[in-house]
């Protein structure tokens, strides 16, 4: 018997990957679609699929019917205001409450669903660590401090009353998702193949990354593996340094690397969101994935970056 899978936040590159997967095992996919007025309507990609797929309107500012959750036996949640950009006042309002109030919404409902989902996947991000230096970081590593560190902290809070109902519940913390149709690695390609690329800072920072296709991998090892739950990271096994990050990617673009983003500058262009997220530095292990048997696929940047690029 096909599965159902409830899905939410997927009109992204990670939804670029993850749907087909699911699709091709035969899942019947059910998408938690934003209304209007509720933070914006889903993009071109998320709409060219409608057709085809049943939608579940919402807002993630209101409550959710535990009926229209119920059903499904397993339900993928990763929408949320993006990170990207100026964080205004109002910015982080957007990200703070699409992401907290969104999940705690939908955690509520599926905790009084009928038939509540057999396992709940919630995004967080490596984000939750804030900026350790050179500190590594594994899943019962503590709490950062920062804006986003606290927003990924809530985040996880919030999905305590799916816990509490007895679903078995996986927050996964994202690293930096290298993708061929978007994401962060597509918004540093001009500059680099400009050849107009460079360091961050003082390129010391960690960078800890997956290639799109192991965090699709890694979320089907958690539907199927019932002895994973709690906090998850997400990242490839070889982390780097952003100044590593920069050399890779300008050698796989056969372009020079040699105008470095100043700190300051960093700072003064995307203020808090360049001190925690360009700047911020988190050497992050996935030591869940790895106990748990999942064999990556991509764990060296430059492969990954080579597969990704040289197509």
């Amino acid at each position: 018997m096909n599965s159902r899978i409830l899905v939410s936040g997927v009109s992204g590159p990670i939804g670029d990957a993850l749907l087909p997967s699911l699709r091709s095992n035969g899942t019947k996919i059910v998408r938690l679609a934003r209304v209007s007025g509720s933070g914006g309507a889903g993009n071109a990609s998320e709409n060219a699929t409608a057709n085809s797929e049943q939608r579940i309107p919402w807002n993630p500012a209101q409550p959710i019917s535990p009926q229209a959750v119920s059903g499904f036996d397993a339900v993928i949640h990763l929408a949320g205001e993006s990170i990207i950009g100026r964080w205004t006042a109002a910015k982080k309002t957007k990200i703070h409450d699409s992401r907290v109030v969104g999940t705690l919404n939908l955690a509520r409902a599926l905790a009084q669903a009928e038939e509540k989902p057999r396992v709940f996947v919630c995004a967080s991000a490596i984000g939750y660590y804030g900026d350790r230096g050179d500190e590594v970081l594994r899943e019962d590593s503590s709490p950062g401090a920062g804006f986003l560190a606290h927003v990924c902290q809530e985040v996880e809070a919030a999905t305590q009353p799916a816990t509490d109902a007895g679903i078995r519940t996986a927050r996964i913390r994202i690293g930096l998702v290298l993708s061929p149709s978007g994401g962060a690695l597509g918004k540093m390609l001009l500059p680099f193949k400009m050849g107009v690329g460079g360091n961050l800072g003082n390129g010391r920072q960690w960078m800890s990354w997956i290639d799109v296709r192991d965090l699709v991998g890694g979320i089907h090892h958690i539907l199927k593996n019932d002895l994973l739950y709690g906090p998850v990271n997400m990242v490839a096994p070889k982390p780097v340094t952003n100044a590593e990050f920069t050399e890779t990617l300008a050698g796989v673009l056969s372009r020079p690397a040699i105008l470095p983003m100043p700190a300051f500058v960093a700072k003064l262009a995307f203020g808090q969101m360049g001190e925690e997220v360009l700047l911020g530095s988190q050497n992050v292990e996935p030591v869940k994935l790895i106990s748990s048997g999942y064999p990556f696929r991509f764990r060296e940047l430059r492969v990954s970056l080579e597969s990704l690029l040289k197509k």
